[in-house]
């Protein structure tokens, strides 16, 4: 598949994360030529924390991760590329059964500390015998880096996707290091995608979970690419505590808000790679909304305006069709007035208190859609609730990659 026009130059150079090994193998989940199962081992005594798909048709691999990350403990990572294994009644969690004790058991640990995620086809069970052949072999393969991982837990992703991030806790320094996959069927709803964060630093599960949920609402939850929120949608953040500083118990402890802003940071960068790979994108839109009733309310409004598809196609165009946000807005179900309505494409206000400036010209705009980064702004000129939410434009190769998604 060709790479997006919107990808970085190269992946990033992750550092490792003590307490975290890595590998990548073989259990041809589909006909391709590629590693399409990948295994992160995990130090005794690592805590985790999860957000998860609220599509009530998740997968058995959701619904079992969200009762393990309950209890705060993991050892060990499994992620199925290929096979969603979602919407498969008993065959499904029998796979997720068995790869959890089979890894358990070579590990000498909890089945529940076992976290398994699966992405791909709908509706189809997870082959045993090859689920069970993939884990062998990853069992035995030799530790590979953080792009080998993140290529390996892709589906329709036209580029390994990473991002890290340090911090200063308790005079230890600490390491995030995180990987993500996601392109298509991408809706803030919690965050649709598979994205797994590591660090050292040590953390109490309560915490962590906290950290995650706050990072999670200004990033993942800020993000659409079609509207379609996915059955199997997991990040998870996992801290081995090797770093060697107190842990941290609450957020007025030391150290404790470098860590939230190293992990809104992560979180972000992941974020941004998802949507920079939307299926078919040309385009990588920020949407900057202000002067809302709320912080919850700027939100709604700027995912009304990222989920339109006249204004996405519009932007794919090249189109400074200024009213398509206003409609956009006017939709959302938020409170707005469209006397104070302003609209701003990069520098470039448009519109204000209502109606089109009177010194507008289009040229300017015009030409800051002819580039790959766009910026939208709206101010309703209702109060102090402002966010920012990214998308990205509605081509028709989104459409080609999504007709033949099972071919």
């Amino acid at each position: 598949m060709e790479r997006s026009p919107l990808a970085p130059a190269a992946f990033p150079d992750l550092p490792p994360v003590e307490g975290v090994t890595l590998r990548v193998a073989r259990a041809r989940y589909k006909e391709w030529d590629r590693c399409d199962l990948t295994y992160a081992e995990l130090a005794e005594g690592t805590a985790v924390a999860g957000v998860f798909t609220r599509n009530v048709c998740c997968s058995t691999e959701v619904e079992m991760g969200r009762e393990s990350a309950a209890g705060g403990k993991a050892r060990a990572l499994v992620v199925n590329a290929g096979n969603s294994n979602a919407f498969t009644g008993y065959r499904g969690r029998e796979a997720v059964e068995q790869i959890r004790a089979q890894v358990s058991a070579h590990l000498g640990c909890a089945a529940d500390e076992i976290f398994v995620s699966s992405t791909g086809v709908i509706g189809v069970p997870l082959p045993l015998d090859k689920a069970r052949a993939g884990i062998e072999a990853a069992l035995t393969a030799q530790p590979c880096g953080w792009e080998a991982a993140a290529q390996t837990i892709g589906t329709t992703d036209t580029f390994a996707k990473g991002a890290s991030a340090t911090a200063m806790v308790g005079g230890r320094k600490v390491t995030l290091s995180g990987i993500i996959k996601g392109s298509g069927m991408i809706a803030p709803d919690m965050a649709t995608m598979l994205g797994y964060i590591f660090t050292d630093a040590a953390i109490e599960p309560a915490l962590l979970q906290q950290m995650l949920g706050a990072a999670n609402r200004r990033s993942f939850s800020c993000i659409t690419v079609d509207g379609d929120t996915s059955t199997s949608d997991t990040v998870l953040l996992f801290a081995t505590g090797k770093a060697g500083n107190a842990p941290l118990v609450r957020m007025d402890d030391a150290g404790a808000d470098a860590f939230q802003a190293a992990l809104d940071d992560v979180c972000t960068q992941l974020a941004h790679l998802v949507v920079r790979d939307g299926e078919g994108a040309q385009k990588f839109i920020e949407i900057e909304v202000t002067g809302a009733v709320s912080d919850e309310s700027a939100r709604r409004i700027g995912l009304s305006i990222a989920n339109s598809p006249l204004v996405k196609t519009a932007i794919a165009g090249e189109d400074a069709n200024w009213g398509r946000v206003v409609m956009a807005v006017g939709k959302a179900g938020e409170p707005a007035d469209r006397d104070r309505l302003a609209i701003r494409f990069a520098d470039k206000w448009v519109a204000q208190s209502g109606l089109a400036v009177d010194s507008y010209d289009e040229a300017p705009v015009a030409e800051h859609l002819k580039g790959r980064d766009i910026r939208i702004g709206v101010d309703l000129g209702l109060g102090d609730g402002q966010a920012t939410v990214w998308t990205c434009d509605l081509t028709h190769g989104y459409i080609s990659i999504n007709a033949d998604y099972r071919s």
